[in-house]
């Protein structure tokens, strides 16, 4: 049964929810814990999720339990035995810095008997910042502006962010010592690579400084001298390879990823009687190419039922990139929805839904956005101009003027981003 037009932003919201409540920390933290060590259990970890999964944690374990982990600003929950410290995102602050400092010396001294419980989700990589000697936070903080305007993608600027970092790429499980470190991860990433998950703080890292001077020239950014230098460095400061020693006690159990999320959306489809196809849980690339290339496979599917007769939702994961040109606002999921619209071009019966399941799309307060097929004549009706506003990056003001965003707040997980298309097989404009 295909939802009514009236039903479809409904519908489509149906799904988002149910990828996100799939990712909680409350569901999928649990099932995940160890039995209780002989010596101490110290908690540390950082990301979006990570206040969610210490009150998990600490709801669920047996025994003493001590520890911090860093969250967003404002993302706080009120655990009792782990502490909550806060941190900036996208681009990392004092706060974060101080947070990791501390980590650090919760875990130097432990012994055989203890366990290092980390608990890692997306964000963690600019929350949890502690700059490499011979670099400040001012360093850190102006690599990260220029690769997040840059389009790099995830997995690039964590590879230049691991060789900026004492904490990243595995160096704080080596500062664990001889303790058990257990991490568990929920990943934001395409591919769900441990290493890139939050940079890695516990897991091997196969990059090197080569990489991270080949991503910077790449994108034509130009480091402060002292990350140059850093930069530069001989093989004796690399991060922990494969076969390091000191990660030999260091375990990585990933609890939740974008594909549950995307599993949770299509139960929830079929339900509604519309047939559910997964695209991929890892599509990345330019969101305005992404965009286009969705649209097309949006038309195949309203023409000739392939990949999937209509009525049915497309759904897929991942992250887009965003090249920043102008000086509007918005994320990388408006601008693939502002993208979208102009290349469906009003065609009827196409509903699209996309959002970051952690409730925020880049820096604003929105999570996402919908299309519907009457997008495009509603904004000219109001005297926007569509191409406009996408050529200076303002995809949310565009959403803001017609009512169409999406607003969830702070979810207190992040499984990347979320996008769902629905294809009712309506021919009738609208």
């Amino acid at each position: 049964m295909t939802p009514s037009r009236q039903d479809a932003r409904g519908f489509l919201r149906a799904l988002f929810d149910a990828g996100i409540a799939a990712a909680q920390p409350a569901v999928c933290v649990p099932p995940y814990l160890p039995a209780r060590p002989k010596g101490r259990t110290v908690v540390v970890g950082a990301g979006k999720a990570a206040a969610a999964m210490a009150l998990a944690v600490e709801g669920h374990w047996h025994g003493p339990l001590e520890g911090i982990v860093a969250t967003r600003h404002g993302q706080k929950l009120p655990t009792r035995r782990i502490e909550i410290a806060e941190g900036s995102h996208p681009v990392p602050d004092a706060a974060g810095e101080a947070a990791a400092r501390r980590m650090i010396e919760r875990v130097k001294g432990l012994g055989p008997d203890d366990l290092v419980l980390c608990l890692i989700s997306g964000g963690a990589s600019a929350i949890l910042t502690l700059p490499a000697p011979g670099l400040t936070l001012a360093d850190k903080q102006e690599v990260n502006r220029a690769l997040l305007r840059s389009g790099a993608s995830i997995h690039e600027m964590n590879c230049v962010r691991k060789h900026l970092s004492a904490i990243k790429g595995g160096r704080l499980a080596a500062a664990c010592g001889d303790a058990q470190v257990l991490t568990l991860a929920i990943s934001d990433v395409p591919g769900d690579e441990p290493s890139v998950i939050g940079s890695g703080p516990t897991v091997a890292d196969p990059t090197t400084f080569a990489d991270a001077r080949a991503i910077l020239a790449k994108y034509r950014i130009v480091p402060p001298p002292a990350v140059a230098r850093r930069l530069a460095a001989g093989p004796d400061e690399e991060t922990p390879k494969p076969g390091d020693p000191h990660l030999a006690r260091a375990r990585y159990q990933l609890v939740a990823a974008p594909q549950t999320s995307l599993e949770a959306a299509a139960a929830r489809s079929r339900e509604a009687g519309v047939v559910p196809l997964i695209l991929s849980d890892s599509i990345e690339g330019e969101a305005r190419e992404v965009a286009r290339a969705f649209a097309a496979i949006s038309r195949q599917a309203a023409k000739r039922g392939q990949p999937a007769a209509a009525p049915c939702a497309l759904l897929s994961g991942g992250e887009a990139t965003v090249t920043v040109r102008g000086k509007g606002k918005g994320g990388r999921n408006t601008e693939f929805l502002l993208a979208l619209a102009l290349a469906l071009d009003e065609h009827p019966g196409i509903h699209a839904l996309a959002g970051g399941t952690d409730g925020m799309d880049g820096t604003e307060d929105n999570a996402g956005a919908l299309v519907t097929p009457d997008t495009l004549s509603r904004a000219r009706h109001l005297g926007l101009d569509p191409r406009a506003f996408l050529e200076r990056n303002d995809a949310y003001s565009f959403f803001a003027s017609l009512g169409d965003l999406v607003v969830t707040g702070a979810t207190h997980t992040n499984v990347n981003d979320f996008r769902a298309i629905l294809i009712d097989g309506s021919r009738s404009a609208g």
